[in-house]
């Protein structure tokens, strides 16, 4: 059985904002595998807006509108890529615990 402090911080929130997290022991199970494909995801979508912003930040025609909209997306990937490296270091932390029997 996962121990409390083995919950996984899942890459999306609830329908309130809060955060949903996993309790299971198979890291190979659907919901797992779920959340691993949806992290990948976020940071695939995290690097194509970091070379989008170069390209608008470096593009002298670029309007205060594009820069909102840049602005916006940039915020959400943040958040979502923020989650993942909370998720991924809480899961380090646990592993690297001494585990008794």
């Amino acid at each position: 059985m996962t121990a409390p402090n083995e919950l996984r911080l899942l890459p999306w929130s609830g329908s309130d904002g809060k955060p949903c997290y996993l309790s299971t022991d198979d890291k190979t199970g659907y919901m797992s595998r779920l959340a691993d494909n949806i992290e990948s995801i976020q940071l695939g979508t995290a690097t194509e807006l970091l070379e989008l912003a170069t390209d608008t930040l470096n593009d002298q025609d670029a309007d205060l509108e594009d820069l909102r909209l840049l602005t916006k997306e940039l915020t959400g990937s943040l958040r979502d890529v923020l989650r993942v490296a909370t998720s991924r270091s809480h899961l380090l932390a646990v592993s690297e615990e001494p585990h008794h029997s």
